[in-house]
């Protein structure tokens, strides 16, 4: 039959437009379906969202010709150090400290604003032939046959594809149109999400201070500027986001710490409650899920994205592969393939970062002295370290193509 697109995806935020690129690498046609106007992903002000890239995702927006417009705004991160304690009262002396020259491909990820992110992908998108975006608007039913897979959207069109890929979030109406449930849990966590300016440099190291209530990560951004994702109950987080932001900096204070100098706001603040949730399945007649779609996770270890983008670098490989045998690419088998990919290695991540969040996140002191032998350990194993490095660059595992 004759589609409008090889590929249907729902969703415009990230994962969509990263894998309407990687389609489009690949040699397939694409529709992208977006709830927001354009211009909103586009606008240049810092508003304190970022991201951490680790190196394989790195990789993968390289390969689809996205790393030039960012590299030059990206910051490395070249070390990363975990700790425990109380806010105000510092760390304890047992730490785990990542350092990048302890591998060969260099820095283990990069720190990219959202900013110069979501520009970058509404900017290649647009420029691509073989890429069609439909915003502002959104599916209001979607049906599969044995051929065909079709969606109507409020303004009235009906578009058809070999495939659809649900990249709408972790309430995805792609999934539930499907009849896809989920599985997961609250943590009674809300992350507090903004950026800081700071009057030392980071010099491109990123901190993990583990606390009672939850972690706080302070990344590093170019210049002296660092991003914050502060994990708290969720009472507290709701005072936190009422208060001003004067107020809001006094009360990060003790947990910041001073080792940056004096502290200020840049940008908004954004909070997100916490929780894991995973789809039962990834895929569906004529359907497959990426992102939080599929998975959503806690940011304790900072994979939510780069998860999306092995999502997307999977399918993508798959795809490719299914379109040289001559094979239909929406076809149960080809979306088997995908979901063999990357269920078990997501449920795993998912659980990883839930164990470690249950661990950390609590003021036992038997498991205060477990955690903090744990990682002296850990600290001084080289081999083990560099194991962990690996890890945090996404560099373990069975990569798909597009992130060696």
């Amino acid at each position: 039959m004759t589609h409008d697109h090889d590929i249907l995806i729902v969703g415009g935020g990230l994962n969509g437009p990263a894998l309407a690129l990687a389609a489009a690498h690949i040699g397939l046609t694409v529709g992208v379906i977006d709830a927001v106007p354009i211009n909103v992903h586009t606008d240049p002000d810092f508003d304190g969202r970022s991201y951490a890239l680790a190196l394989s995702s790195v990789r993968l927006l390289r390969n689809i010709g996205l790393w030039g417009a960012l590299a030059d705004t990206a910051q490395p991160m070249l070390e990363i150090k975990v700790t425990d304690g109380h806010a105000g009262q510092g760390p304890a002396p047992w730490m785990m400290h990542f350092d990048h020259a302890e591998i060969e491909e260099g820095p283990m990820g990069y720190m990219v604003e959202d900013r110069h992110l979501r520009p970058a992908l509404i900017n290649a998108m647009q420029a691509s032939e073989r890429i069609t975006i439909y915003a502002p608007d959104t599916v209001v039913a979607q049906e599969t046959t044995d051929s065909t897979a079709s969606v109507t959207l409020s303004s009235g069109k009906v578009l058809t594809a070999s495939l659809l890929v649900g990249a709408d979030g972790r309430k995805s109406g792609t999934a539930e149109r499907a009849g896809i449930k989920r599985t997961g849990w609250g943590y009674g966590q809300t992350a507090i999400v903004c950026a800081v300016e700071h009057e030392l440099p980071n010099n491109g190291v990123a901190h993990q201070f583990f606390m009672p209530h939850g972690p706080l990560a302070i990344l590093p951004l170019k210049g002296n500027k660092s991003s914050i994702v502060w994990s708290e109950t969720d009472a507290r987080a709701a005072r936190c986001a009422a208060m001003s932001d004067d107020e809001f900096i006094e009360e990060l204070k003790p947990a910041f710490g001073s080792f940056l100098g004096p502290i200020k706001l840049a940008g908004k603040r954004f909070t997100y409650p916490l929780g894991l949730t995973l789809a039962n399945s990834f895929i569906a007649d004529r359907i497959a899920l990426i992102g939080d779609a599929a998975h959503g996770m806690h940011p304790i270890a900072g994979q939510g994205l780069n998860a999306g983008l092995r999502d997307i670098a999977a399918l993508a490989d798959v795809l490719r592969d299914a379109r040289h045998r001559g094979q239909d690419i929406g076809g149960a088998l080809v979306l088997k393939n995908y979901q063999q990919w990357r269920r078990f290695d997501t449920a795993t991540l998912a659980m990883a970062t839930d164990t470690f969040n249950r661990l950390f996140s609590n003021d036992n002191p038997l498991l205060r002295t477990i955690r903090d032998l744990g990682m002296g350990a850990v600290n001084a194993m080289p081999k083990l370290r560099r194991n962990f490095i690996r890890e945090a660059a996404g560099l373990t595992g069975d990569l798909p193509s597009l992130m060696r």
